[in-house]
């Protein structure tokens, strides 16, 4: 397969490279320079639980967290 740069240096991935990784818009790249004709270009991986926040802010019932009574918990010592 074969891509060509914008005149913005742009490049667009073709439709089965995305679909073949599940690259949705938004996923975040490394670009490497190998050498004087290779490019690098490298998905960086999120965590599992990224937009979480943003999936419970989103909730369409209110919620509470209940207030604890005593917290016996200590503090890790660094």
């Amino acid at each position: 397969m074969t891509t060509v740069l914008s005149q913005k240096g742009q490049l667009v991935l073709p439709g089965p490279v995305r679909q073949k990784m599940r690259l949705v818009p938004g996923d975040d790249f490394e670009v490497a320079i190998e050498d004087e004709d290779t490019i690098t270009l490298r998905r960086i991986s999120h965590p599992a639980n990224r937009g979480l926040v943003n999936l419970l802010l989103a909730c369409p019932s209110p919620f509470a967290i209940p207030e604890r009574e005593a917290d016996d918990s200590q503090a890790l010592a660094l």
